[in-house]
């Protein structure tokens, strides 16, 4: 199911209030595969830490998702992925985490 750059939004912000800490503490980012991007490359565990992603009706929509974020002061980065680039993450920073 793909989602509206707005509940999107409405979804993550939901989430980080209830696992709690700062913007800083939190990485944003888009990917073709979330699951690669948050388990793999940024070294999330699956069970024990605070992840969620969604899928986006298109890449500009993600994108826009991603700069919102990045805009008020979450980590991250811009320009990552395709033209296929169609998900959006968010992982709250811990010791183990990379960004």
């Amino acid at each position: 199911m793909a989602y509206t750059k707005q509940q999107i939004i409405i979804d993550i912000n939901a989430y980080m209030k209830k696992c709690g800490g700062t913007n800083a503490g939190w990485y944003v980012g888009i990917a073709t595969d979330a699951k690669q991007r948050l388990f793999n490359d940024h070294n999330v565990l699956e069970k024990n830490d605070s992840w969620i992603y969604r899928h986006a009706e298109s890449s500009d929509a993600a994108r826009a998702v991603e700069k919102a974020y990045l805009d008020a002061g979450y980590s991250g980065g811009p320009g990552g992925g395709d033209d296929g680039t169609d998900y959006v993450y968010a992982c709250r920073k811990t010791r183990t985490t990379r960004e």
